[in-house]
């Protein structure tokens, strides 16, 4: 069994990968929670994790991606993790990166501050070193940075991966997953200087395949992109047909359910989806799917700008209504009250909704009946 939990975080992002293998991938760290407001109901994260790996009897990730690098997927992460590039970062208590994944803006991006700016050297420092790290495309600016350091793309083209192809490292075989990247793409910001990139448009974008015995199911993990990007995305897979790489049984929403993932335009009541964005839900969802928006609760009104908004939460809703599944919000599982982690179980029979383990003990409590006829693996 695979297991996924998705923190409550409010409009931020973490999410675990468990392997049936016995290896860990972290999705983004943020920790947010205000320690001394006692009505956060955001989740301290640094104690759930500690929790989770010292259950697991280890110190580390196999995998710890950033996305990319905006406050809400980033925060805390250089008092949790073990950095290479400085001694300051590194203690016994501190958690261990084995792999770091980054897209490529993280490595070129100038100007960075705070957060933003241990996390872009920690990148660099590893890409440097040659080892421990993966780079998710290799536009001009990152060929002219390695040129600068000295180096050309070709020495560390082994650790660079394109979009369109599967994350070395990981296959269905071995370890029951395999990654195929949707996004960032070098062509993108070929030729475009600095200032073409985007930290939400270049974001790291991939499509996960679980496989437990002949049940396959797969997961988007579309981060924060808006939708020119996924427009591209599918037109792209579309073009080089490649369908399967669309299909979900399960979709992490872009950038906390914003209307700005669907269409430039919000709409009064529904967000009506651009028409190649519209395929993505309405061709390529399976039977069952589930949506899980990362986001503070959906509100009732159009009062805060910010996302989560009610007009895509709506079309949402009734994608998940018409597959015969579910739309999941992290602040609103399993109450708004009291909100827990989303905890999704992969096995043999496909996904289902757990709940999240007390240390020492196991994942349990399973309320999705098998499903059946999804007939697309």
């Amino acid at each position: 069994m695979h297991q996924i939990t998705l923190y409550n975080l409010g409009n931020a992002d973490t999410s675990r990968i468990d392997l049936e293998n016995g290896k860990k991938l972290l999705i983004d760290y943020a920790n947010m929670r205000c320690a001394t407001d006692s009505k956060d109901k955001r989740i301290d994260l640094p104690v759930a994790l500690r929790a989770d790996l010292k259950n697991a009897k280890r110190n580390d990730y196999d995998v710890v991606a950033f996305t990319h690098l905006d406050n809400d997927h980033t925060c805390g992460a250089s008092e949790f993790f073990e950095l290479l590039h400085a001694a300051k970062y590194q203690s016994p208590d501190r958690v261990k990166i084995k792999e770091l994944w980054v897209p490529a803006a993280v490595i070129v991006e100038e100007g960075c501050e705070d957060e933003t700016r241990i996390l872009r050297q920690e990148a660099r420092y590893r890409l440097k070193q040659g080892r421990g790290i993966r780079v998710f495309s290799g536009p001009d600016q990152l060929t002219d940075w390695l040129a600068n350091q000295g180096l050309t793309l070709a020495d560390r083209q082994h650790l660079i991966t394109d979009a369109g192809t599967l994350i070395p490292g990981f296959n269905l075989a071995t370890d029951g997953v395999e990654f195929f990247v949707h996004s960032p793409y070098a062509s993108r910001t070929a030729g475009g200087g600095l200032a073409a990139m985007d930290r939400n448009s270049d974001a790291l974008t991939f499509q996960a395949t679980f496989q437990v015995g002949s049940q396959k199911t797969r997961m988007h993990f579309f981060s924060d992109i808006d939708w020119p990007v996924i427009k591209s995305i599918v037109e792209v897979t579309e073009y080089y047909k490649r369908s399967e790489r669309l299909q979900w049984d399960l979709f992490k929403i872009a950038h906390h359910c914003s209307y700005l993932s669907l269409n430039s335009e919000k709409g009064s009541n529904v967000t009506e989806p651009e028409p190649a964005i519209k395929r993505l839900f309405e061709t390529y969802g399976l039977s069952r799917a589930r949506l899980i928006s990362t986001s503070k609760p959906i509100p009732s009104n159009d009062e805060d700008k910010q996302p989560p908004h009610r007009q895509a939460a709506a079309y949402y809703k009734a994608q998940a209504t018409r597959l015969g599944g579910e739309f999941l919000v992290t602040m609103e599982h399993k109450s708004i009250l009291y909100p827990e982690p989303i905890v999704i179980k992969i096995d043999q029979m496909g996904p289902s909704i757990g709940k999240l383990a007390a240390a020492g003990g196991a994942a349990s409590g399973s309320v999705a009946p098998p499903r059946a006829g999804r007939g697309l693996n």
